[in-house]
């Protein structure tokens, strides 16, 4: 299969990583915002929402969303747990991540790390960095009703909840969100870096996990 992403996407990460844990071999395709790769016809075609990550599936279809293709990556493994309640609660995680918890962080890193076009102390920033550490409180408070050995979704393996959650949380620094308040998440990160199949945002270099320099 074939993953269509940037270089620096924390969605993509979730997907590559997702992959990697899983054991299923993907081939790359790295596209640039900044050239306007993710504009051109050939990749509208490909990608009516217009940006990445796309998983090109064996029979040549695209799926699009990391959300999605991390449900599909899942199926038939442990990282999608078999009872209905189980895959609800996973479900209701994922929804947090998106709507409460990849907002501010996503925002954060992007102006403040990345492009470090904006204020940090401006009202926009203020809040954004309030949500994020808010919605930070709810995953650690849920971690620690988990327990030492829990995760995120679920009891005793982790769910694709866990992989969603990862690469933002990690990334929460970047943005002036320092996770040194967080045991229970900062337990829980390095429990999945652990992980057979970890794979960080630069394969083969985790110390680029919070890097903004710009060569591959």
């Amino acid at each position: 299969m074939i993953l269509y992403d940037t270089l620096r996407s924390g969605n993509a990460w979730k997907v590559r990583l997702m992959a990697s844990l899983a054991g299923v071999p993907l081939v790359r395709r790295t596209l640039s915002i900044d050239r306007g790769d993710l504009t051109r016809p050939e990749f509208l075609a490909l990608a009516p929402m217009a940006h990445v990550p796309v998983l090109q599936l064996p029979d040549g279809s695209h799926l699009p969303e990391s959300q999605a293709i991390l449900f599909y990556l899942a199926q038939g493994t442990a990282w999608w747990p078999a009872e209905t309640v189980a895959q609800a609660r996973v479900l209701s995680w994922m929804g947090f991540e998106q709507d409460r918890h990849m907002k501010p962080l996503a925002q954060l890193r992007l102006h403040l790390a990345l492009h470090r076009d904006a204020d940090p102390d401006s009202p926009l920033f203020v809040g954004h960095a309030a949500a994020a550490r808010a919605a930070l409180d709810v995953l650690e408070a849920q971690l620690e009703r988990q327990g030492p050995a829990g995760w995120v979704a679920t009891p005793t393996h982790p769910s694709i909840a866990d992989v969603a959650l990862y690469p933002y949380t990690r990334m929460a620094p970047m943005g002036g969100i320092a996770l040194d308040p967080y045991p229970a998440i900062r337990h829980w990160l390095g429990r999945l870096e652990a992980l057979d199949g970890y794979q960080t945002l630069f394969p083969g270099q985790p110390e680029r996990n919070l890097s903004t320099a710009e060569h591959a």
